[in-house]
C-alpha cells in the first residue's frame, strides 16, 4: 500500500489533536507524521501510533517532503502558510475560513460532494462545523424534493471556540457548583454557563452575524445551488462538544413523511432517531450527549411545516452531531483519505 507524508498544522489545538485520532482510527496510510503549531508548542513530545513526534513551529520549510496537509489553524495562519504547503509539492486540507468561498477552492462535504476534490488546485477546504451537521442530512432530502430554502437555529456547542471555549464553560460550571463568582469571560462575549449567547461572530449591515451567513453562503457551493435561500440564527449553548440544529426545508415537490424518514435512514452519515413512543429518551430524538464522541449525525422531531401554504412541500426536523468530529476533524481526514484513492 502506498503511504503518504501528513503534517497537521495546529496540532496541539483541540481539532487538530481530533485529527491525530481520526487518522488512526481511519487506517489513513500514513508513512510519515510532522506535527506542526506555534513556536509555544514547539518541542513538546506526542505520542502517536506511528511513533512519539515532537511538535515543530509551523513555517513553509516545514512542509518540505510533506504529501498531505491538515490544517487546523486561524485563517491568518493559512493564509501565509498553506499557498507555501502547495508550492513545496503538497495538498491542503484547510479547516479555517480563509479559502472556503475562493472560486478555485473546492468546499467539501464528503457525503454530498465528493466529486468536487477532483477540482482542486491544491487546497480543498473544509466547511464550518455547522454547515458540515446541517447539510449532511439535507442533502439527501434535496436528492429527495429539492430544496428551495432552509430555516435554520443553531444551538452550537462551546467547542466552537476550541480548548479555551471548552475549558471556560467548564471552568463556569465548577465555580457556580461551588457558590463562587464567576471570573469574567475570555472565550465568550457573556457568562455562557447557565446562559445562551445569541452571537456567534460579528454583526453585518442587516444584523446577521458572520456564522449565520456561513450556512447560506457555503451551502449554496456545497450542494451547487446559487439560488438557495437560507434565513439562520445561530446560538452559543452551554453544551461542551456537539451542536445541534433546528431546519426547515422547504421543497420543490409534495413529499411524505415516510419517504423523508426513508431518505434519511438510508443516507450515508446519519443515523434516523425518530420513535416517540420509544421507553428511553435516548431513542426519541437526538440529543448532545449522545452525539459526542461519534461521527454520525442523529436526526429525528420529523415533522410537517404547518406555516408552509401547502404544507407537504415542507419538513422540519432537529439534528445533532460532534462539532469536533464530523464537524471539523473527520471531514477532513474523511477529505484527505479520498485524495489517496
Amino acid at each position: 500500500m502506498k503511504t503518504y507524508s501528513v503534517a497537521i498544522v495546529g496540532a496541539t489545538g483541540a481539532v487538530g489533536t481530533q485529527m491525530l485520532t481520526c487518522l488512526a482510527e481511519q487506517a489513513f496510510p500514513v508513512g510519515s507524521l510532522k506535527l506542526l503549531a506555534s513556536p509555544r508548542s514547539a518541542g513538546k513530545v506526542v505520542e502517536t501510533p506511528w511513533g512519539n513526534v515532537t511538535v515543530e513551529a509551523a513555517a513553509p520549510e516545514a512542509f518540505d517532503g510533506v504529501d498531505i496537509v491538515l490544517g487546523a489553524a486561524e485563517d491568518d495562519v493559512a493564509r501565509a502558510l498553506y499557498p507555501e504547503a502547495v508550492a513545496r509539492g503538497a495538498v491542503v486540507v484547510d479547516n479555517s475560513h480563509a479559502f472556503r468561498l475562493d472560486a478555485n477552492v473546492p468546499l467539501v462535504v464528503p457525503e454530498v460532494n465528493a466529486a468536487d476534490i477532483a477540482s482542486h488546485e491544491g487546497i480543498i477546504a473544509n466547511p464550518n462545523c455547522a454547515t458540515i451537521i446541517g447539510l449532511v442530512p439535507t442533502w439527501p432530502l434535496h436528492q429527495l424534493a429539492g430544496v428551495t430554502r432552509m430555516i435554520v437555529s443553531t444551538y452550537q456547542a462551546a467547542s466552537g471556540a476550541g480548548v479555551p471555549g471548552m475549558r471556560e464553560l467548564e471552568e463556569q460550571l465548577a465555580a457556580l457548583g461551588r457558590g463562587e463568582e464567576l471570573p469574567e469571560p475570555r472565550a465568550f462575549a457573556a457568562q455562557l454557563a447557565s446562559n445562551l449567547i445569541p452571537q456567534i461572530g460579528g454583526f453585518d449591515g442587516e444584523g446577521f452575524t458572520s456564522e449565520e451567513m456561513k450556512l447560506q453562503n457555503e451551502g449554496r457551493k456545497i450542494m451547487h445551488l446559487p439560488e438557495l435561500r437560507v434565513n439562520c440564527t445561530c446560538v452559543r449553548v452551554p453544551v461542551l462538544r456537539s451542536h445541534s440544529e433546528s431546519i426547515t426545508l422547504e421543497f420543490e415537490r409534495e413529499v411524505t413523511l415516510d419517504e423523508v424518514r426513508e431518505a434519511l435512514a438510508a443516507a450515508p452519515g446519519v443515523k434516523l432517531v425518530d420513535d416517540r413512543e420509544a421507553e428511553s429518551a435516548h431513542d426519541r430524538w437526538p440529543m448532545p450527549l449522545d452525539t459526542t464522541d461519534q461521527d454520525l449525525i442523529y436526526v429525528g422531531r420529523i415533522r410537517r411545516d404547518i406555516s408552509n401554504p401547502n404544507p407537504a412541500r415542507g419538513v422540519t426536523f432537529w439534528c445533532c452531531g460532534d462539532q469536533i468530529r464530523k464537524g471539523a476533524a473527520t471531514n477532513a481526514v474523511q477529505i484527505a483519505k479520498l485524495l489517496t484513492e
